[in-house]
C-alpha cells in the first residue's frame, strides 16, 4: 500500500487526486492534472456540471435501482467507460493494464489510448480486448496498420479523437520541464523531481521498463519522445485531417465508430452523416482550446440536433457519481471518465481503480435514489429530466 494511502482512506474522487499528487512527479501529476494556458476551461468543466441542479424527490419506491446499461452492443455494469488518457502507464507499473483489469472486474470498458505505454496486444492478452482510441498521425499507413491492429486483437469499439490538430499550450508541462526542456537540461530537471518520489521511482520508472509509447514502434523504432511529449504529437499529428478522413477510417473499421471532441451542433450533424455509431461530447478535459464551452453545456444542443439516432457520450469534470447522472439526464447515454481513473491509478494502482469505481457506483445509486429513480434516465422511456 502507497505511504499516502496507509494514512488516510480515499472517500471521493478528489480525494486520489491528492494522494496520486503525493505519489507522482512533478512533471507528471502537472501532465495529468493540467489543462491548456489559463486552465479556465477546465474549470469551467468542472463549475458548469456542478451548478446542474438535481431534483430531489421522496417517497418514492427505490428498493430496486438498476445501474445497467448497453453501450454498443456491449453489457455494461455503469453507464460509465475509462477514456483515454496518453501515457496512462507511466502512473503505475504497466499502468493500462492494471486498469483495464480494474475496469473489466467492474463490467465497464476501458479504452486505449494511441499513446499508451501498454501496447494493444499487452492489454488485450492481459484481459478483455479494449476500445481503442486512435489519433490522425500524418503517415496513413500506419493510421491503417493501427487500425488493423486494433481489429485483429478483437477491440469492439475504435474511438476516433478529432479535436488534436496541434497540441494546445500546456504551461504546466513547460514549468515542470516535461516539455519545451530537451537534452541533458530536461532530463536533470525531471530527475531531480523523480528524486522526490522514490516509491514511484521503484515501482514504475524502474519496474515498469519498458517505458516506451507501445502503439507507435513502427513509427519511433526503440525511440521515446517523453522528453519532448507534446512537441513530437505537434510534428506528427495531422493538422490538415478532414472530413475525409473520418470517411476514410469508417470504410476501414467495420465495427461501432465513435468520434470523440465535439461540440458544436453542426459538426455532430457531420459526423452522423458520415456514418458515425457515437460521438463524446468533449473538450478535451480543457487541454485543447482554452474558453471553449463546457461539454455539459454542449450537450443539449447536440442531443437535439443528432435525436436518438447517435449514442451519445460525454466527458469532462466528472467528480462523482452525482456528476454522471447529471450528464445523463441533459441527453447522455453515458459517461468517459478521464483523470479520475488515472488519479486512483496513480494513488494504489489497480485497487485503486477498483475502489474509486466502487465510490461512483454507490454515489451514482445514492443520486438516483434521491431523485426518485430506479433506472437510467433517457433509457427505456424513462424521462430524463423527471422521475
Amino acid at each position: 500500500v502507497p505511504p499516502v494511502l496507509a494514512r488516510m482512506t480515499p472517500a471521493s474522487i478528489p480525494d486520489y487526486r491528492r494522494a496520486a499528487q503525493a505519489r507522482l512527479p512533478r512533471f507528471l501529476f502537472d501532465y495529468i492534472d493540467g489543462g491548456s494556458y489559463a486552465e479556465t476551461t477546465l474549470a469551467r468543466n468542472v463549475a458548469d456540471l456542478a451548478d446542474v441542479a438535481l431534483d430531489q424527490r421522496v417517497l418514492v419506491d427505490v428498493s430496486a435501482i438498476d445501474t445497467a446499461t448497453t453501450l454498443f452492443g456491449q453489457a455494461c455494469a455503469l453507464p460509465v467507460a475509462l477514456g483515454p488518457i496518453g501515457i496512462a502507464g507511466m502512473s503505475a507499473r504497466r499502468g493500462e493494464v492494471q486498469a483495464a483489469r480494474a475496469a473489466a472486474a467492474a463490467g465497464v470498458p476501458f479504452t486505449l489510448s494511441t499513446v499508451s505505454v501498454c501496447p494493444i496486444a499487452e492489454v488485450a492478452a492481459a484481459v478483455n480486448p479494449p476500445w481503442f482510441q486512435l489519433y490522425m498521425l500524418r503517415d496513413r499507413g500506419f493510421v491503417a496498420a493501427m487500425i488493423a491492429a486494433a481489429r485483429d486483437a478483437g477491440c469492439p469499439v475504435l474511438v476516433f479523437t478529432v479535436d488534436l490538430p496541434t497540441p494546445g499550450a500546456r504551461y504546466r508541462d513547460v514549468r515542470s520541464g516535461l516539455t519545451g526542456a530537451p537534452g541533458l537540461a530536461g532530463r536533470l530537471r525531471r530527475g531531480s523531481q523523480v528524486a522526490l518520489r522514490p516509491g514511484w521511482a521503484i515501482d514504475v520508472g524502474i519496474g515498469g521498463r519498458p517505458l516506451t509509447l507501445g502503439n507507435l514502434g513502427g513509427v519511433l523504432g526503440a525511440k521515446t519522445p517523453l522528453s519532448d511529449f507534446l512537441g513530437w504529437i505537434g510534428g506528427n499529428f495531422d493538422p490538415a485531417a478532414s472530413w475525409a478522413d473520418l470517411e476514410w477510417v469508417r470504410r476501414q473499421w467495420p465495427g461501432p465508430l465513435v468520434v470523440k471532441g465535439i461540440l458544436h451542433p453542426d459538426d455532430a450533424r457531420a459526423a452522423y452523416a458520415a456514418g458515425v455509431d457515437g460521438i463524446v461530447v468533449s473538450n478535451h478535459g480543457g487541454r485543447q482550446l482554452d474558453g471553449a464551452i463546457s461539454a455539459v453545456r454542449a450537450l443539449p444542443a447536440i442531443r437535439d440536433a443528432v435525436g436518438g439516432d447517435v449514442t451519445l457520450l460525454a466527458d469532462g469534470g466528472v467528480r462523482s457519481g452525482l456528476d454522471v447522472l447529471r450528464y445523463l439526464m441533459l441527453g447522455a447515454d453515458g459517461v468517459l471518465l478521464g483523470r479520475a481513473w488515472v488519479w486512483a491509478l496513480a494513488a494504489a494502482g489497480e485497487a485503486g481503480v477498483a475502489h474509486m469505481l466502487a465510490l461512483l457506483t454507490a454515489e451514482l445509486r445514492a443520486a438516483m435514489a434521491f431523485t426518485g429513480r430506479t433506472r437510467l434516465p433517457g433509457g427505456g422511456g424513462v424521462p430524463r429530466t423527471t422521475p
